[in-house]
């Protein structure tokens, strides 16, 4: 074992494995594939959000030199055998997929309208001006809510309306609770649309082998083997002879899940050239046309009594789908989302009526925290605004509502099962870290001298490790492993799971060397092949952990176990005596008999015979499907100074006690609540995606989307707590989102803590310094004084 190895790797702090080629440079992304013949593909896309297209002349471009092919909407087609597949969609459903390329109608700004290929990227992208297009622009559907009101255009004439979905439910007896309640309180929230970003862009090398009629895609992608069968279902390939590669992934955050157009007409290029063609995307290309995350607009009421109590909740969700379905954030909108309304508290009686609308935008898809976070900051603002109208601590508030820890497991009036909590402890462990009490007395010390402090709560619980074939899974909930152990004693692990950033490489193998009993450095992980690796779900929803982890322990159950067999055979001892550990097969009663592992190894592929007549091989493949979901809790302060004459927001603090059981390296968590806080402090301070009245994207780059700096962030106090989850044996949960998650309504409750004397109860997020002016101007405060 390697100095300084601790003797338990899972839960010790293990740097991680993979960071130094990294950080040196020695990466490899799919733009770094160089194939022989390899040509460059550019995407010539749709500068308007509606039009109809009336004629594409591809002409000049196939004439200009150095251009390989020209692939326009109609040939696209042509090559596909289905739309794109759409997952959970119900009998009866008004949803609607896509081609790789507009034909006949163009329905948002960046969709593919024809491409390119050619010996190098700069012929690819000047022939795309060569192409002339002949469109007719049509009404375009920006505003979701004015989309339902009678006479509006619509994105899908043949559906007669813009409602791709809609789903109600009533549980328990609202109209009762309502009924009783002392007060009511109401709000209207906006979340708008974000842009993920990644540092890696998308990128795809397609090449096609005609001889074995054989496709290999390199992806940066989450989810390998969805794509391998996406794409066979698309173009009618044999699953077998499709291959899928996800070399080092720069990033995903959601983003990276859902295939994508590009991917398809790569292919189909390839395989009409008979050579190797890559495209990789331009930033401005990701802000116009990669799946956003977001945008929805919610109405809640709250009934309660007045001593707080929750007693009810009725709310109306709209969410922006886009121009089609994307995979299944149709069935997020109608399951997803209304199944968190609950948040961390008692409350039974519950309205929801949601409704998915088709815009003339990009199509919504997966982004951290993905369908959670509307229903996380929609109950923590209606606490706060419950603590706002009886003039109490929002704390308190919290309080007496919070899941107590003796209630655990919880049946949730939605269905939902919480595994594991402690929400009280957690709470009360970050308002000590805050100094709570004494922070609140320096509140009121500050604004007697005019300085406008905010201190904003948020309690939040999210389902992770997806996950058990459900209503909420609508992509496969198992995940696979196979774990081998070759003649020199030395341990492979072929994962499902496909980081793109988590340190799977790290808390893998500890995992690994513990079960196996073998020195972390003796254990290699592989991914991302679909050729290496048997099967597998990808990495989404905070589960790689959890499933993937799982996975990997049965598989190693199972080849320890065939291991003591044939250590007991050579140390001529009952098998059910002989343990494993530090690299060693023992006799529990005669420790100083042993055979190492590399010993065992030999003894199974050397050219003996096998002792005991066992079969050869030291290999074994499981598939894993937890029994429910893992539901993290994280407990958070965040503290702002405001400057309402300027409408500037200065995030000072930030408090996060989390519990999301238990840690196999608690380095990687806490890098994973880093990210998580910067991602949700940037939604609720800085970062919308805008489009003008005609439905033009205004934040087309970096220059107009603004995203958090190191300088915008404070230094994170984070703790955490453990109730480990009864539903995996390592009684992991899933942390990749909470932190997001939590994040959005702590700032905007810290926001409209600071400025509730003034009577200004809500803001919309993002948070930017002319919205916090505009509502102080409107309560009269004057920026000339």
């Amino acid at each position: 074992m390697a100095s300084g190895r601790p003797a338990r790797l899972v839960g010790a702090a293990v740097k991680r494995e993979e960071d130094l080629r990294l950080i040196m440079g020695e990466g490899k992304y799919t733009d770094d594939v160089q194939l022989k013949g390899m040509a460059s593909m550019a995407v010539l896309r749709s500068p308007h959000p509606h039009a109809r297209i009336l004629a594409v002349d591809t002409s000049r471009a196939r004439q200009h030199p150095g251009v390989l092919a020209v692939l326009s909407g109609e040939e696209a087609r042509e090559h596909c055998k289905v739309e794109f597949p759409l997952l959970g969609v119900r009998p009866g459903g008004r949803v609607r997929s896509r081609w790789p390329m507009a034909a006949g109608v163009a329905r948002y700004v960046g969709e593919p309208v024809a491409a390119v290929v050619a010996a190098s990227p700069a012929v690819a992208r000047d022939a795309l001006e060569l192409i002339a297009v002949r469109d007719e622009p049509l009404p375009a559907v920006v505003d979701m809510e004015k989309a339902l009101e009678p006479g509006s255009p619509t994105v899908h004439p043949d559906l007669g309306t813009n409602l791709g979905v809609e789903a109600s439910r009533s549980l328990g007896d609202p109209d009762r609770a309502f009924a009783e309640a002392d007060g009511v309180v109401s709000l209207r929230l906006e979340q708008p649309r974000l842009v993920a970003n990644p540092m890696e862009p998308r990128a795809v090398v397609a090449s096609y082998e005609r001889g074995s009629g054989s496709l290999t895609l390199w992806l940066s992608s989450q989810a390998p083997h969805l794509e391998r069968s996406f794409v066979s279902q698309v173009l009618g390939l044999p699953e077998h002879r499709v291959r899928v590669i996800a070399l080092d992934v720069g990033g995903g955050f959601g983003v990276k899940i859902d295939p994508y157009p590009e991917t398809v007409i790569a292919a189909i290029l390839s395989m009409r050239l008979g050579r190797p063609v890559k495209w990789t995307e331009a930033r401005q290309e990701h802000h116009s046309s990669s799946y956003h995350g977001r945008g929805e607009v919610q109405y809640v009421e709250a009934a309660y009594r007045k001593d707080s109590t929750l007693l009810g909740v009725r709310v109306r969700f709209y969410t922006d789908l886009g121009a089609y379905g994307n995979g299944g954030s149709h069935a997020v909108v109608e399951m997803l989302t209304p199944a968190g309304i609950q948040g961390a508290y008692r409350v039974r009686d519950i309205a929801w009526t949601t409704y998915g609308v088709f815009t003339n935008r990009v199509p919504v898809g997966p982004y951290r925290g993905y369908g959670q976070h509307a229903s996380a900051y929609l109950i923590e603002r209606v606490m706060d605004l419950i603590a706002y109208a009886l003039s109490m601590d929002p704390v308190e508030v919290r309080r007496r509502n919070l899941i107590p820890k003796h209630a655990f497991p919880y049946q949730t009036p939605l269905g939902t099962r919480y595994d594991s909590g402690d929400y009280e402890a957690a709470l009360d462990r970050a308002l000590e870290l805050a100094d709570y009490g004494r922070l609140r007395e320096e509140q009121r010390r500050l604004r007697e001298r005019g300085v406008l402090m905010g201190i904003g709560i948020s309690t939040t619980v999210d389902a992770s490790g997806f996950g058990p074939s459900s209503a909420l899974s609508v992509r496969p909930g198992y995940e696979t492993a196979t774990v081998r152990v070759d003649a020199s004693g030395q341990a492979t692990v072929l994962t499902g799971s496909s980081p793109h950033g988590q340190g799977m490489e790290t808390t893998f193998a500890q995992i690994v060397a513990d079960e196996l009993g073998l020195p972390f450095d003796d254990v290699e992980v592989v991914y991302g092949d679909t050729a290496v690796v048997p099967q597998g779900s990808g990495t989404r929803a905070s589960r790689s952990l959890v499933v993937g982890g799982t996975a990997i322990i049965r598989a190693c159950h199972q080849v320890r176990e065939k291991a003591r067999l044939v250590a007991g055979a050579l140390l001529q001892m009952d098998p059910q005596q002989v343990a494993v550990e530090g690299g060693r097969f023992f006799g529990e009663d005669v420790p100083d008999r042993s055979v190492t592992w590399p010993e065992v190894g030999r003894a199974v592929y050397g050219p003996t015979p096998m002792p005991g007549g066992l079969e050869r091989g030291l290999e074994a493949t499981a598939y894993w499907e937890p029994p429910g979901y893992t539901y993290p809790f994280s407990a958070n302060i965040a503290v702002v100074l405001v400057d309402p004459k300027a409408g500037e927001v200065n995030l000072t603090r930030y408090i996060c006690v989390d519990d999301c059981g238990t840690v196999v390296n608690p380095l990687v968590v806490e890098g994973q609540v880093h990210g998580g806080l910067a991602q949700g402090i940037g939604a609720a301070l800085l970062e919308q995606a805008v489009w003008d009245g005609d439905g033009q994207l205004l934040t087309g780059s970096l220059m107009d989307y603004a995203m958090p700096r190191a300088q915008d962030l404070p230094a994170f106090t984070l703790d955490r707590m453990a109730t480990p989850s009864p539903h995996n044996p390592l009684g992991a949960k899933g942390m990749g989102e909470s932190s997001t998650i939590a994040a959005v309504p702590a700032v905007a409750n810290a926001v409209a803590d600071a400025l509730a004397h003034l009577g200004i109860t809500h803001i919309d997020i993002p948070l930017m310094p002319e919205k916090v002016w505009r509502a102080a101007a409107a309560r009269g405060v004057d920026p000339r004084q």
